[in-house]
């Protein structure tokens, strides 16, 4: 059995200050607003699902950890043998960090699974916003000396500390940190399902065939989603290009760190047949293999920014939800409206007796004759009925837009500053890091030139 440590690989303590940061900096005028699906009586139950108060984050409350994961072999549902991990998650109360107490911290463990069941219920229940994407399943763009299984302990380890960041992006988020569920995610281990399932957020997801409905029959799609939408599939497209790149160049900078091995070998053996020179060509064959050798670590390190930018792979998937909800909800008012005037429509056909377009009731009238007054009036007043009704629902579905529309925009404002910052620094960091490794290996010449003059 394997246990991987947070001491192997930690989410940096500056972007964990960041986060942080940006909680602080969230605005306290931004309240939670419920699923735009849900009946009165479930906005309430959701508004309970609430805490804190209204825009504060949980960050500023309480320290969150993925402290270690763990190989664990059990039993499934179909009652097979099988071999999952699990993630130890710590939390503390900032009030105990600060004033020095070293009290235990709680904890629990949880599955990959269970991340992603905590995550669908916030993406159902929070339309609106850009929910923070999990590390991927199983590894994406890996050049070849790196393993492909995921329950390769160094692919755990990453996934690991890509869990802990997922839980402080939720902690530090304005809206989502305030969430009840996620609160219970973090502190009660048994019975936490079951509370999620109680929601019936499963039940509010829309189906695949409604939201692609929405795609290609709404008639009016608002402009500025339609753009976000596809600056969605950009970025998801270049950082895709910008890691398909990382992965080649990993494979031919491995490729060149290994070959100098041959210089290290090749200069012990030349040492040997020489007198004068022996020492000389050992030293500089043996600051050859150190030089190989250390690529290892380089690549390593590589990953942890390989791992940002794949966090932000996954996001574009996040944004495009965002417009893919507003599609929806747009697609769902255009036809609440075309409803409402078919049914004017029919009225006025009634009140008139005149068929204005060609419809299976104007032929039923010619074949069969016209309604009697007693059936014209009983349809007439069904029509006033369902009239009313429409215009109420129309009133609604335009309010629902126009909420939703405004809720989203202050989330994707607040996600693009995050990604500016995000992605500005993991760059910035890259470019340093390679800067390190070519100053690295101009010191082995270096050294390399120092044996070669003693000689």
């Amino acid at each position: 059995m394997y246990v991987c440590t947070r001491e192997a690989v930690k989410v940096p303590k500056a972007q964990a200050r960041d986060l942080e940061t940006m909680a602080d900096s969230g605005s306290e005028d931004l309240a939670v607003i419920e699923n735009t699906d849900m009946t009165p009586s479930e906005s309430e139950n959701n508004l309970r699902n609430t805490m804190v108060e209204k825009g504060t984050s949980l960050l500023k409350k309480m320290e969150i950890s993925v402290a270690e994961a763990e190989k664990r072999t059990g039993k499934n549902t179909v009652n097979m043998q099988e071999t999952y991990t699990v993630y130890l998650i710590e939390t503390r109360p900032v009030d105990a960090a600060s004033e020095g107490n070293n009290s235990v911290p709680d904890s629990l463990w949880r599955r990959y699974s269970e991340f992603e069941l905590l995550r669908n219920y916030l993406l159902v229940t929070y339309p609106f916003v850009v929910v923070p994407p999990l590390p991927e399943k199983r590894a994406e763009f890996v050049w070849h000396k790196l393993s492909a299984d995921n329950m390769d302990p160094d692919f755990v380890e990453r996934r690991r500390v890509g869990l802990e960041n997922f839980l402080l992006r939720v902690a530090s988020h304005p809206v989502l940190s305030n969430d009840k569920i996620f609160y219970s995610f973090l502190t009660e281990e048994n019975g936490w399902k079951e509370t999620v399932f109680e929601t019936g957020f499963q039940a509010k997801a829309d189906s695949r065939l409604k939201a692609l409905n929405a795609i290609f029959r709404v008639k009016n799609p608002d402009k500025r989603f339609a753009e976000m939408k596809h600056y969605g599939d950009e970025l998801q497209s270049v950082i895709s290009q910008l890691l398909r790149v990382r992965a080649r160049a990993a494979d031919r900078l491995y490729g060149v760190y290994k070959v100098h091995g041959n210089y290290g070998r090749v200069f012990s053996e030349w040492s040997a047949i020489e007198k004068e020179m022996g020492d000389g060509l050992q030293s500089a064959g043996h600051h050859m293999d150190a030089y190989a050798a250390s690529v290892d670590d380089i690549l390593e390190e590589e990953e942890h920014y390989a791992d940002q930018l794949k966090e932000y792979l996954f996001y574009a998937d996040a944004l495009r939800a965002v417009c893919r909800k507003h599609e929806l909800i747009q697609y769902e008012m255009e036809m609440a409206a075309q409803d409402l005037i078919s049914k004017k429509q029919q009225r006025e056909e009634l009140v008139t007796g005149t068929v204005r377009t060609f419809s299976l009731k104007g032929m039923t009238s010619k074949l069969f004759g016209q309604e009697t007054p007693e059936q014209r009036d009983a349809k007439l007043k069904m029509l006033e009925t369902q009239i009313e009704e429409g215009e109420d629902l129309v009133k609604d579905k335009n309010t629902e837009c126009e909420e939703f529309v405004k809720s989203a925009w202050v989330d994707i404002d607040r996600f693009k500053e995050q990604k500016d910052h995000d992605l500005r620094e993991a760059l910035i960091s890259y470019a340093i890091m390679q800067i390190s490794m070519c100053k690295k290996g101009i010191q082995v010449w270096n050294n390399a030139k120092e044996c070669f003059s003693k000689m």
